[in-house]
């Protein structure tokens, strides 16, 4: 029924809400001791995936995007604070900023995509 760009800004938008969420929790987290931050990652496997099926039909593709997983990795490096924590709120605050801006975007592609149905339905 809906064709992939709607499935990919729907997988956009999903990743960018959960970017959000690790975000905030990041932000909430920027006072606990030994706390290490956390990023999600969706786009690179994302791409990859489409790179290889390039010139795959459009169900192979579907099944790609579908299967494109978002995760949630923990940030290694090493702290500059006494504490062990290695949030950097001036990065945070820009990640959450961009991903909110991002999301937007997305839900606006999402509802121009579906305007254009039933545009073409009438």
């Amino acid at each position: 029924m809906f064709n992939n760009s709607i499935l990919v800004s729907q997988k956009m938008a999903d990743y960018l809400w959960q970017k959000q969420q690790v975000t905030l929790n990041n932000i909430a987290n920027v006072s606990t001791p030994g706390y290490k931050a956390q990023y999600v990652t969706f786009q690179d496997e994302l791409k990859s995936k489409l790179g290889f099926y390039n010139q795959g039909s459009a169900s192979t593709i579907r099944d790609e995007i579908e299967g494109t997983s978002i995760k949630v990795h923990t940030k290694e490096e090493e702290s500059s604070r006494l504490d062990g924590n290695n949030v950097n709120m001036d990065a945070e605050q820009v990640e959450l900023a961009s991903a909110t801006i991002q999301y937007q975007m997305a839900i606006n592609d999402i509802n121009n995509e579906f305007n254009r149905i039933r545009s073409a339905m009438k």
